[in-house]
């Protein structure tokens, strides 16, 4: 959802490009951006959301000046926006507009990039007063097109909702929402949207140390998802997972080479962050998570490239940092270089952007640290504690 965003900032962006000797081509790369978004953003066409502001920040090592002009979105500003678009609709003399859905899914995906930099808590009351406006939308006249755009609309933020519940550790409302999701879906004939439920329950299931049932949805979301698309390469990457937790090495590869295939053709998402919109660029984090979990050699050196691809690019996707940084832990714990897993899983810990959805991975590397016996251990138990969700 996009905050404020002050008229200056498509000027300013433009400035701080040229400033620093960049294309637009060489700032899409540098940033991992299709050229066409930011010269939208640059010209204004498009407002900045302020995950993108922070990040085109880094990126241009503008010491938050981009950041600075666009506010980000609030609980209390997307009441006030649904609460405009309500009035809109009531001027407008009909139940629903096509403005009002069009608006309702700019607002999804909105939400869907802000998912990789907010905190969960402070997206959960966005999700839910969308998703509570669409259900008031949905008991509304309209035509049957608007209708079924309403309930994809409504399928993604309660697919959205679920995500962010199961973040949480909110189990009950994690399981309903995914089910009302799915729901949505079929009733609007949408397999991308059940074939992501499918992968999350995946996901899920995985954390919980439910390997073959991980195993089995997985294959149930590949059959579902269209071939080729973001939910089929997801669920593809997630199967790879669990033959990696069940110790399968060879079907582990065989699965990452397939990833790799599909991955291929691809190109940058106009909006990569989009929590529904496969990044090429996530290949190899998903490739280092996995061969680590798998206890495959190769994972250390694939790890520590990942990592430091998004240190040098000053990556404002924290989460992803603190992910790498456990993926090189455990991969570094594997290959007995037990002094380096810890001083990288501390700073996983401390940076304090761990998601409790993904906890037990510092878990599991501060358990296997202390098998080891070293006396540094306690060190790492004690940031554990302080930082533990």
């Amino acid at each position: 959802m996009p905050g404020v965003v002050d008229p200056r900032f498509a000027a300013e962006l433009r400035r701080l490009r040229v400033e620093r000797g960049l294309s637009l081509r060489a700032l899409a790369a540098l940033a991992h951006r299709s050229k066409s978004h930011l010269h939208e953003l640059e010209t204004g066409r498009k407002p900045a959301v302020s995950a993108v502001a922070r990040h085109l920040d880094d990126v241009l090592d503008a010491a938050g000046r981009l950041a600075n002009l666009v506010a980000a979105p609030t609980v209390a500003m997307a009441d006030d926006e649904v609460d405009a678009w309500e009035l809109a609709r009531r001027v407008e003399a009909s139940d629903v507009s096509a403005e009002t859905v069009d608006r309702i899914e700019r607002a999804v995906d909105d939400m869907a990039s802000a998912y990789a930099t907010t905190v969960p808590v402070e997206l959960l009351p966005l999700v839910r007063r969308h998703l509570g406006y669409v259900s008031r939308l949905l008991g509304a006249r309209a035509t049957l097109e608007q209708r079924r755009r309403l309930i994809v609309a409504g399928g993604w933020l309660a697919l959205l909702r679920a995500t962010v519940h199961i973040d949480l550790r909110h189990r009950a409302a994690a399981d309903a929402h995914l089910a009302t999701a799915d729901r949505l879906a079929s009733q609007a004939g949408h397999a991308g949207i059940r074939a992501w439920c499918l992968e999350t329950r995946a996901w899920d299931v995985l954390t919980a140390g439910d390997y073959q049932q991980a195993l089995r949805l997985s294959h149930h979301a590949q059959a579902v998802a269209p071939r080729g698309s973001s939910a089929h390469i997801q669920a593809t990457a997630q199967e790879g997972r669990a033959w990696a937790r069940m110790g399968e090495r060879r079907r582990t590869r065989e699965v990452l080479d397939r990833v790799h295939r599909l991955v291929g053709p691809l190109s940058v998402p106009d909006r990569p962050e989009h929590h529904y919109r496969y990044d090429p660029g996530k290949a190899a984090a998903y490739t280092a998570t996995t061969l680590a979990w798998a206890g495959d050699p190769a994972a250390v050196g694939v790890a520590r490239a990942v990592l430091a691809d998004l240190e040098s690019t000053g990556s404002s996707r924290p989460r992803r940092v603190a992910s790498a940084r456990l993926d090189l832990g455990l991969a570094l714990l594997a290959a007995d270089e037990v002094d380096e897993a810890i001083a990288v899983g501390e700073a996983a810990i401390v940076s304090g952007r761990i998601a409790p959805s993904n906890w037990w991975r510092a878990t599991e590397l501060l358990v296997g640290v202390e098998r080891t016996g070293i006396r540094s251990a306690p060190e790492l138990r004690d940031a554990y504690e302080s930082y533990r969700p």
